[in-house]
């Protein structure tokens, strides 16, 4: 048996090696930095590939506004004590008489108790009458019964008293501490009040938003921002609804940090946060010069970081940010992240190398060993 030497064999393994790689394209989790810039529209692709500077961040970095309309911050607090339709109210009336209108033999009061409001503000009284009682205060409502009384039988006392009904309730659902029906009282007249009423949140503050929904208009904040400012803890009115949920933006992961749809986890996320969240680059495997983001941009927004006003209409960007730059993670720091925008971590150079030599190295394996076996 003819034997050839191992340089020979080691040689021709390098170059059938070679030829394979050359053959068949390496795996690897995208496209790479400089065809992810191929396909920018200066070159005939579909999209603008923008390097982040702070004039790009600062045009780009529009977040979600969240606040009441007017009519909610204007509105004042319901008093605690007026009477509205679905109220219970008691009456007590004492007569000065021995046989009086609404007294008996035994006592000189009458109650009557459990007296509902009906739903046009209404309640009847035995010789007075049927009463608007919705509008006002107990003492008044008082006032208008002694009124009609008073020419039947002689210097009325009466006694009202009020219980709240089923007429200035607020629903409260979501990630609540108890959800339910709540009648608006003293202590729950504005949003805070009755969000405590029910238990309070239950999910982070941070990432809590309260949604107030008042017939067709509705309103939502942050529970940290309604927290901190007064003007956002409006009055409540009868029938509105208080939904609790958490913040459900999210973004996509792709690349040399792994593929994952990730939840926001502060009300403002920036870049350098967001790689934050999923581990970070990997120093092995990610290009800290190739990170995109990839996002389908408004109008206004496109026209300010293009500084081209004849752009029409929601525009594809791709936003490139180098880490390596000389301000680059101040300016990842600051570029906002926005719901459902695409993180794409391109592979770096070193990583398709190393895999070329290990399938180059894994190559040359059985050829050694047929050298070995000739005794080459």
């Amino acid at each position: 048996m003819k034997r050839f030497p191992i340089r020979w064999i080691r040689g021709v393994s390098l170059v059938v090696a070679i030829g394979l790689l050359s053959a068949c394209q390496l795996p690897k989790a995208g496209p790479n930095k400089n065809e992810i810039l191929a396909g920018s529209t200066e070159n005939g692709g579909n999209a603008f590939v923008v390097e982040v500077d702070d004039r790009v961040a600062r045009a780009a970095a529009a977040v979600p506004q969240f606040g009441f309309p007017n009519t909610f911050r204007s509105a004042q607090s319901l008093a605690a004590d007026t009477v509205r339709a679905g109220d219970v109210v008691s009456l007590t009336v004492w007569e000065n008489v021995d046989d009086g209108l609404l007294s008996s033999e035994l006592s000189s009061a009458t109650v009557l108790e459990q007296v509902q409001v009906d739903s046009e503000g209404f309640i009847f009284v035995p010789y007075a009458g049927r009463i608007r009682a919705a509008g006002n205060t107990p003492e008044q409502l008082r006032q208008l019964i002694t009124d009609k009384l008073q020419d039947q039988t002689p210097d009325p006392q009466v006694e009202v008293r009020r219980f709240a009904g089923d007429g200035a309730t607020v629903s409260l659902s979501g990630e609540i501490g108890a959800p339910g029906l709540y009648p608006i009282e003293r202590p729950s007249r504005t949003l805070s009040g009755m969000l405590s009423r029910a238990g309070g949140v239950s999910l982070g503050a941070d990432i809590a938003l309260v949604t107030l929904i008042r017939g067709n208009e509705r309103g939502t904040v942050w529970y940290d921002d309604l927290v901190r400012d007064p003007k956002l803890d409006v009055a409540l009115r009868g029938g509105d609804r208080i939904l609790v949920e958490a913040d459900s933006r999210t973004y996509i992961a792709l690349g040399a940090t792994g593929q994952s749809r990730v939840a926001f986890d502060t009300q403002d996320l920036s870049a350098l946060e967001a790689l934050a969240q999923v581990g970070g680059l990997q120093s092995l495997s990610s290009d800290p010069t190739g990170i995109f983001v990839l996002r389908k941009e408004r109008q206004d927004i496109a026209r300010a970081v293009m500084g081209r006003q004849e752009l029409q209409g929601d525009q594809r960007m791709i936003y490139l940010l180098n880490l390596n730059a000389p301000n680059g993670l101040f300016v990842a720091r600051d570029f906002v992240i926005r719901d459902d925008d695409t993180i794409y971590v391109t592979e770096a150079p070193y990583a398709q190398w190393s895999k070329s030599i290990s399938l180059i190295a894994g190559g040359l394996t059985p050829v050694a060993n047929v050298a070995t076996l000739t005794g080459g």
